[in-house]
């Protein structure tokens, strides 16, 4: 029998759809496409999630604003976030929304699998709305929400609650042997900080009243709607079927070793402490790493609908096309921290590294490969990495190492989330080959001319190959200039042809 592929879970975290998209979840989930893109070249069968949350208060609130029932926001609203996936050119396998069926019942199932450490009690505390999440006091700055700026509301109620405290010990061993593995390290830190200031049991609910009657209703209490983050964070398994008989749900979640959120700086303590706390309690499958992205801020502020400065990624996309987005999030944004944006830094990178630096070279290089009569099967042959990225890659004829280290560089920075590394190795092996193409002057008749452009020929298809999981469309329309289809063709031929300009010149 054949062997089963391994399996890779990816998920973002779910984005409140009390708003429109924009370009802080952009990255994110341009990460995530990165990595997913990744381990389906490396052979492995990928279950890809991303999706909206929708049961929570200020979309209540924001449907309030905008004179229209809570169902029409999420709805309008949650199309627009599922339109990221042509907009960005976007590969995830399942959408899910916590509105959906599916996602209910799946909620309600989890919240009867850890009911023996939920309790009622009454309750007073500070809300941040923006947070969806009670704070104390001494999270506070100046009595504000550090996160959103604004006065939390102080709630009397009665609520269910969950024993986090339970599990603190348990939570606190699984970060610090890296059974759940949390990325970058100065993440890891300040979740085994928060640990060990001790962790408190967690309200799990809210009055079906203050909810407004919107989100999912507590098994055998009506008067209580579960608290969003208990039955969002609950999406990774609901939408593999959990609740149910799934094959999908025990191949990709309890029987994998090899799952992966993809969250904001904002939600680790959801992601790395509670999210844990529940499955522990339901008796399920852990994830095994949570890579931690910064903030994509807009010249030096975070983005933020009040201040004015979101940035639309849809606008940017229209403009400039999804392979200039894609590249400036993974090339100027540092995978770790807060990046800036702003227009001149887009138009810089875009002119430089895009138009001049690889939309350049290609032309280049398929110029002389039109003028020359080249032996399509002898220049195939050059490819080293035709057999894919799980394939040994083959010795260049003429001793040139550069693809070979270039690789190395490549596969080491996408295996650690370096993307900008990942990038800029890349664009070194441009660099290199345009001085090639300089120093070796092909374009001038030779006894080594034909083989000079076979080279570069080969090179580009290296570089096509190298751009797959990070600017998809870009990879393709190479790929087509060079008349190759690089998953079917053994051993590769090419066949140049004509094409368009890859990023045109602003």
């Amino acid at each position: 029998m054949p062997n089963k592929k391994e399996k890779f879970f990816i998920s973002t975290a779910l984005p409140y759809v009390n708003s429109v998209p924009h370009l802080g979840f952009a990255l994110e989930i341009v990460q995530a496409d990165v990595l997913a893109r990744w381990h389906r070249l490396q052979g492995e069968d990928v279950f890809f999630l991303t999706g909206t949350d929708e049961n929570s208060l200020k979309n209540v609130l924001a449907a309030k604003k905008e004179k229209l029932s809570v169902r029409e926001l999420v709805d309008r609203n949650a199309k627009k976030f599922y339109a990221l996936k042509d907009a960005l050119n976007l590969s995830f396998d399942d959408f899910i929304r916590t509105t959906q069926r599916r996602h209910i019942k799946g909620a309600q199932n989890l919240w009867m699998a850890c009911q023996k450490d939920i309790y009622k009690k009454n309750y007073k505390g500070l809300y941040c709305v923006g947070c969806e999440a009670f704070l104390k006091e001494d999270e506070l700055e100046n009595g504000c929400c550090p996160e959103h700026r604004k006065k939390p509301e102080l709630i009397e109620e009665e609520n269910y609650f969950f024993k986090l405290s339970k599990y603190q010990e348990k939570i606190k061993k699984l970060i610090k042997d890296a059974r759940v593995e949390i990325i970058p390290q100065t993440r890891k830190k300040e979740i085994l900080s928060f640990i060990n200031q001790g962790l408190e049991d967690i309200c799990v609910s809210r009055s079906s009243k203050r909810a407004q009657g919107w989100g999912i209703d507590v098994p055998q209490d009506l008067s209580q709607k579960m608290w969003c983050w208990f039955e969002a964070l609950g999406n990774y398994i609901t939408a593999l079927g959990y609740g149910k008989a799934s094959v999908t749900f025990e191949e990709f979640w309890q029987r994998n070793e090899n799952k992966l959120h993809v969250i904001g700086k904002g939600v680790v303590r959801f992601h790395a402490v509670y999210w844990i706390g529940f499955l522990l309690s339901a008796g399920l499958s852990l994830p095994n790493k949570v890579f931690v992205h910064g903030y994509v801020t807009s010249y030096g502020q975070k983005m933020s609908k009040s201040l004015g400065n979101v940035v639309d990624p849809f606008e940017l996309v229209k403009k400039y096309g999804t392979d200039a987005v894609r590249y400036f999030l993974l090339r100027e944004i540092s995978p770790f921290e807060d990046g800036d944006f702003t227009q001149e830094k887009f138009e810089t990178r875009y002119n430089s590294d895009l138009a001049k630096g690889l939309g350049n070279l290609v032309a280049r290089i398929i110029t002389l490969g039109e003028k020359s009569k080249i032996n399509p099967a002898k220049a195939g042959q050059k490819s080293r990495l035709r057999q894919g990225f799980g394939g040994q890659a083959k010795i260049n004829e003429n001793g040139f190492k550069i693809i070979d280290e270039t690789q190395k560089k490549y596969k080491v920075a996408l295996e650690n989330f370096n993307f900008n590394e990942a990038l800029g190795a890349i664009w070194e092996l441009i660099g290199f080959y345009d001085r090639y193409i300089n120093k070796t002057r092909p374009w001038e008749k030779s006894e080594k001319q034909l083989e000079l452009i076979e080279n570069l020929l080969s090179a580009l298809f290296n570089i096509a190959q190298f751009l797959q999981p990070l600017l998809p469309q870009t990879s393709e329309k190479i790929f087509s200039q060079l008349g190759v289809k690089p998953k079917t063709i053994k051993p590769l031929k090419f066949r140049v042809k004509k094409s368009g300009v890859l990023f045109p010149k602003l």
